[in-house]
């Protein structure tokens, strides 16, 4: 007889890009005004409140399949700012639980962030602090966007290092922007390999690994060079990216299936470690709840926005997630 699922001590860690989660409030500061009442998407509390209830029914399901309990850990993408993060873990679906963040506010002229959603009873928090992506457009001015998020924490008695991404967009073309997504993949390395300076980590077998796992919308596939040559070579699995098929991906753009969010394992998360947390599962959550049901765009994730019309969908991506069980 099969063990059941729930049987294991096992915690979802995943990532959803949340699809302009704005407040309808106006901040000067910031590139928010489409996000307002009078602004061209007609923002207000109603939709606000709308999207909250669809994100935190997307966000208390994801791994329950395995785990019966929602993510112990959630990276999050495009957010304004601490007021929506307050809101959403305060929705009915995530209060339960016990959830807290953490984010900085950074240098994207959007002012979309990205953040890290964790249950206080799982997850506890060591050190967090944010990594601006310098980069530098021909003309050798700042292109500003989004950090990256560095959290280390413990996670049921494991200490775990968790890098959220939102890389630059493709929104110029994908090769005039590669290079921005290449600097981000060196820039991401180099300060991996501050923090774990044991170049012998994936050698060893002991329980004094560094465990990584690196998060995100890279706005790159799994096979593209920012992280099948940037990343991966450096100890790196992406659990997520054997995923990718022709009528699957995390996004769709003009009837193609793309993978840009991805959960990168360091490869000492696939062991037989007594009591060390090891990679169990990996997958797209792809629910049909989270699915456009009819119409042309029938089976595509169920968007916000559809260009500039409102759907009132929960967004424009699928979560990702990995499932970490102990031995």
């Amino acid at each position: 007889m099969a063990v059941p699922s729930q049987s294991f001590e096992q915690y979802t860690i995943g990532f959803y890009n949340l699809e302009n989660l704005f407040d309808f409030q106006n901040d000067s500061h910031i590139l928010d005004d489409d996000f307002t009442r009078l602004g061209r998407n007609e923002w207000n509390k109603a939709r606000y409140l709308k999207k909250l209830q669809k994100l935190s029914d997307a966000i208390s399901k994801i791994g329950t399949e395995y785990t019966g309990k929602p993510p112990a850990v959630l990276g999050v993408a495009e957010v304004e700012n601490k007021k929506v993060l307050n809101d959403l873990i305060d929705q009915p679906k995530l209060k339960e639980f016990n959830y807290d963040y953490v984010h900085f506010n950074s240098p994207d002229e959007r002012g979309i962030d990205v953040a890290l959603l964790y249950r206080k009873d799982l997850f506890k928090v060591i050190q967090a602090t944010p990594i601006s992506l310098l980069l530098e457009d021909e003309l050798g001015v700042r292109d500003t966007t989004r950090d990256i998020l560095y959290v280390k924490g413990v996670l049921s008695g494991t200490t775990i290092h968790l890098y959220v991404n939102h890389w630059p967009s493709r929104r110029d073309g994908s090769k005039s922007t590669n290079y921005k997504r290449e600097a981000a993949a060196r820039q991401l390395i180099q300060h991996i390999q501050q923090v774990d300076k044991d170049e012998d980590r994936l050698k060893k077998k002991d329980a004094d690994n560094t465990f990584i796992v690196i998060m995100g919308d890279f706005n790159d596939d799994p096979d593209n060079d920012s992280i099948a040559q940037g990343i991966l070579p450096y100890g790196f699995d992406n659990v997520i990216g054997p995923l990718k098929k022709g009528h699957r991906g995390s996004l769709n753009h003009k009837f193609k299936w793309n993978l840009f969010d991805q959960i990168m394992v360091s490869q000492n998360l696939h062991n037989d470690i007594p009591g060390s947390l090891f990679l169990h599962k990996a997958d797209i959550f792809d629910d049909i709840m989270l699915r456009q049901w009819k119409g042309k765009y029938r089976g595509q994730p169920a968007r916000t926005f559809i260009g500039k019309r409102y759907a009132g969908g929960y967004s424009d991506h699928f979560p990702v997630y990995a499932v970490l069980r102990r031995n």
